[in-house]
């Protein structure tokens, strides 16, 4: 048994699956299997349920994960106290995102965390905002990122944006003209929107209440690329965080237009556990989520330019001779 089987063990534990924790692994998942299977043979007892799927844990693998668990996070602190010695950052950093913040909001934040520290391994996962929570009071991920995020005394809320909502129309619709539009003139429109078991629509609608706007729901998805592409094509209007649409807002296939009269904003959260240990890598990637991007490609072009001026110079001196 060593550390890199247990770890193998939770991520099982954790996916569900022989095949995914061993893509993660990157190692076959016939060599997953016989791993546990070890594991299992060694404690006499079976520590997973294969009769179903996802995998489930047995009464003695919860105590062994929960157990395993304790050895792992208690080495990874260890390990990083003397790595901080030496100034390095390693080790994972497990994230849960909704889908909404969208894989270009987030992939400026990945690459700078990867520029300044390439020996942490960042692993970003976008899931349902139920899952979201689940993950974060599971300990499966050490930071959730989600909006309208429910109250719990267990939990820490960092504020990480405000994101003004925005309605968001087709070129060829007949507010695409606009810059702006009164909240009322919403009224009696097709709207594109989330499905009711989301927070964001729960908001939508309480917001349009308040507003006292009645809309023709259209359509309903549970995530905003859905709802952007329908409102391409003309299905209706959207109303959308303003950041998840700068992309299609630049190209031209929508148009945002301002809410004149209301301010409507969707918070995104930073969310994780009361109790959780943080590793140097987890913490610097909490940083790196609170600083303004448009910094980075500064920053990594300022260090190019650094190491760019202090190489050697072609000229006479430097000649072979």
């Amino acid at each position: 048994m060593n550390l890199r089987d247990l770890e193998l063990f939770c991520e099982v534990a954790l996916r569900g699956s022989f095949s995914k924790a061993a893509k993660a692994h990157h190692i076959s998942q016939p060599a997953a299997s016989e791993i546990v299977k070890g594991l299992e043979e060694q404690l006499g007892c079976e520590l997973l349920n294969r009769a179903i799927r996802p995998l489930e844990l047995t009464p003695e693998g919860r105590i062994y994960y929960d157990g395993c668990r304790e050895l792992i996070d208690g080495y990874r602190r260890l390990e990083d106290r003397i790595l901080q010695r030496r100034d390095k950052v390693v080790g994972p950093v497990r994230i849960a995102s909704i889908y909404s913040v969208g894989l270009l909001q987030m992939d400026c934040y990945v690459k700078e965390f990867e520029r300044l520290y390439p020996d942490a391994a960042l692993d970003l996962q976008y899931v349902h905002p139920e899952q979201v929570l689940t993950s974060v009071l599971n300990e499966e991920v050490d930071l959730g990122l989600m909006s309208f995020a429910p109250r719990r005394a267990d939990l820490v809320y960092e504020t990480w944006q405000d994101q003004k909502i925005v309605v968001v129309v087709s070129p060829q619709h007949p507010l695409a003209t606009r810059s702006s539009v009164a909240v009322t003139e919403l009224d009696g429109e097709a709207l594109v929107g989330f499905t009711f078991e989301l927070r964001m629509r729960q908001e939508i609608d309480r917001w349009l209440k308040q507003a006292k706007v009645s809309v023709n729901v259209v359509h309903a998805f549970d995530n905003i690329e859905n709802i952007k592409r329908a409102v391409e094509v003309g299905s209706g209007l959207g109303l959308l965080p303003v950041q998840t649409v700068r992309r299609e807002v630049e190209i031209g296939s929508l148009v945002a237009l301002e809410l004149e009269d209301v301010e409507w904003v969707r918070r995104l959260d930073i969310v994780y556990r009361r109790t959780k240990p943080f590793t140097t890598a987890i913490s610097r990637f909490l940083e790196l989520l609170h600083q303004d991007p448009e910094t980075f490609s500064r920053s990594a072009n300022s260090e190019a330019e650094s190491v760019s001026s202090q190489a050697p110079t072609a000229g006479p001196s430097s000649r072979p001779r």
